[in-house]
């Protein structure tokens, strides 16, 4: 069971009320009253970007901060009803400190901006939050290893906590997959409302996917997702 599978897991528990679990001793061992195990909050109370940005401060829990410039905690409006999660930073993310500033995150601000208006819907990117699953950049642009994705998953877990959305959409299959614990590819999850916890959730393809000269349907499906979320969350 991964640590996100676990945290969904007791967090499902808290939602009933479930303040205490309790744990068997092993067959073979003599028989003992069973342990309480008290099941803790997976977010402090009243958690904010702020304490958690502080939190992680100059991060060194994991390889990706060898060879990382900046951060990328996250950027956008706090009070947000709309939270876009990618994979991580490229190389212009980590030179500026910020999420989606590359030629990708410039598809991201077409795609909500030019959706949003052809939509009657009065937003721009400044009005929604953007953040990633891991906060440092992969070297060479690589997909995140499991244990980065889990390191930096806690603090993204708080984020969302914190921000606590109408919705959330999934750049990519890296975001979905961290979101969901599942190994599904995007083309069998986009289109479709999942949920994180009690969050409803949109997978759609990264812009940097857009971006490739041959995936013009991918397009046409990605602003199809988009027009979803867009209405759910601003209608």
């Amino acid at each position: 069971m991964t640590s996100e599978q676990l945290r969904q897991y007791l967090s499902f528990y808290q939602d009933l009320g479930v303040k205490n679990i309790y744990r068997r001793a092993p067959a073979s061992q003599p028989a003992v009253p069973p342990a309480v195990i008290e099941i803790v909050p997976l977010a402090p109370a009243d958690d904010t970007l702020a304490r958690i940005r502080e939190d992680i401060g100059d991060c060194r829990r994991c390889g990706l901060c060898e060879q990382r410039n900046k951060i990328v905690f996250g950027s956008g409006n706090e009070n947000a009803r709309l939270v876009f999660v990618g994979e991580g930073p490229g190389a212009d993310e980590d030179a500026q400190g910020l999420p989606f500033v590359g030629r990708a995150g410039q598809l991201l601000t077409q795609m909500i901006e030019g959706t949003a208006s052809k939509e009657g819907i009065p937003i721009s990117r400044a009005d929604v939050y953007i953040c990633n699953v891991v906060k440092c950049r992969p070297p060479e642009n690589r997909t995140p290893l499991p244990e980065e994705m889990e390191m930096c998953g806690q603090f993204l877990f708080r984020q969302l906590v914190a921000l606590r959305p109408k919705a959330i959409c999934a750049l990519g299959s890296t975001a979905a997959k961290a979101l969901l614990a599942t190994k599904e590819g995007v083309t069998r999850l986009r289109g479709n409302w999942h949920k994180w916890h009690d969050i409803p959730m949109m997978v759609t393809y990264h812009p940097s996917y857009l971006l490739r000269p041959y995936n013009q349907n991918a397009k046409r499906e990605a602003w199809d997702d988009l027009k979803k979320v867009l209405h759910f969350v601003y209608d």
